[in-house]
C-alpha cells in the first residue's frame, strides 16, 4: 500500500489525470479492465473499495444509487487524504435502452445524469425532487469530454436515467421517455455516482452498454455477453482519451 501510494503521488505530481470508474458489479468491473488493459495499474482492493495506485482504477461499488454513491465518497475520500485525488470519475456498466435509438448492443455516454424517479407522484403527475425544491435531479458531464467520447468509441450521446426500480413495462417506458424525451438508457448506479463525484469538486462521466431494451421485462431478450464484449471494447478505445485527461480542460 506505501508504495502504490508513493506511486500515485508521482503520478499526481507529474501532472498526469487520475480516474476512478466505479461499477455495480464485479463482471461490469472485469469487463472495463480487459479494456484498459495496461492503464488499470490499481493491484488489489482495500476494505473501502480502491485498487490503489493506477492511473486508473476500477472499483465495484454495488447495485443501485445509494450504495453506489457511498463506496464511490469512501474511494474519493481515501484517495485524498492519501494526497492521490481523482481528477474524474466514470459510473460505467450494462443498461436497458430506449428502442429504436440505443439498440440492444450500442454504447452510450451520458450528457446528463438524471435521478428519474426521485421525487413524489402526484394527482397531476410525477413531480421531481428540483421541482419539489429540494435539490437537484441531474448533473451534466464535461461537454467536451462527452463529444470526445462519442467520437472515439461511436457511442450515442444522451441522457441517462437513474432509477430505483428498473422499467418492467411499456407504460412506464413510454413514461419516462416522455418526461426525459433525450433519454437514450437507464441504470441504477450513474445518479448516485454523480452525487458523491459533484460533492467533491470532481468531474462525472457515465457510459452505459445497452444489455435489454427498456420496456416489458423479457429475460429472453437480454444479450449481457454481448453488451460486455461492447463495454470491453469500448473502454480499449476510450484509453487515449483517458490518458489525455486534465480536469482543466473541461
Amino acid at each position: 500500500m506505501e508504495l502504490q501510494a508513493r506511486e500515485g503521488r508521482l503520478i499526481a505530481a507529474a501532472g498526469l489525470g487520475r480516474v476512478l470508474v466505479a461499477t455495480a458489479v464485479p463482471v461490469e468491473r472485469d469487463a472495463v479492465v480487459a479494456g484498459l488493459g495496461a492503464l488499470s495499474l490499481g493491484s488489489g482492493e482495500s476494505t473501502l473499495g480502491v485498487a490503489g495506485g493506477g492511473r486508473v482504477d476500477v472499483i465495484v461499488a454495488g447495485v443501485g444509487a445509494a450504495l453506489a454513491a457511498a463506496r464511490t465518497a469512501s474511494a474519493l475520500t481515501a484517495a485524498a487524504l492519501h494526497g492521490t485525488p481523482y481528477d474524474l470519475v466514470v459510473s460505467a456498466g450494462i443498461g436497458g435502452g430506449f428502442q429504436p435509438d440505443a439498440p440492444v448492443g450500442a454504447l452510450v455516454v451520458a450528457d446528463e445524469v438524471v435521478a428519474a424517479d426521485l421525487g413524489a407522484e402526484t394527482e397531476d403527475g410525477f413531480l421531481s425532487v428540483t421541482e419539489l425544491g429540494f435539490g437537484t435531479v441531474r448533473h451534466r458531464p464535461p461537454g467536451e469530454l462527452v463529444r470526445r467520447v462519442a467520437e472515439v468509441t461511436g457511442a450515442r450521446a444522451g441522457a441517462v436515467l437513474t432509477v430505483s426500480t428498473v422499467t418492467g413495462t411499456a407504460a412506464r417506458a413510454a413514461a419516462l421517455r416522455e418526461r426525459h424525451p433525450t433519454a437514450l438508457a437507464e441504470a441504477m448506479e450513474g445518479f448516485g455516482v454523480a452525487e458523491a463525484a459533484v460533492a467533491q469538486g470532481v468531474p462525472v462521466l457515465e457510459v452505459r452498454a445497452i444489455s435489454n431494451p427498456v420496456g416489458p421485462r423479457d429475460r429472453a431478450a437480454w444479450r449481457t455477453p454481448d453488451a460486455l464484449a461492447a463495454l470491453t471494447e469500448g473502454f480499449g478505445k476510450l484509453v487515449p482519451v483517458l490518458e489525455s485527461w486534465n480536469r482543466h480542460d473541461s
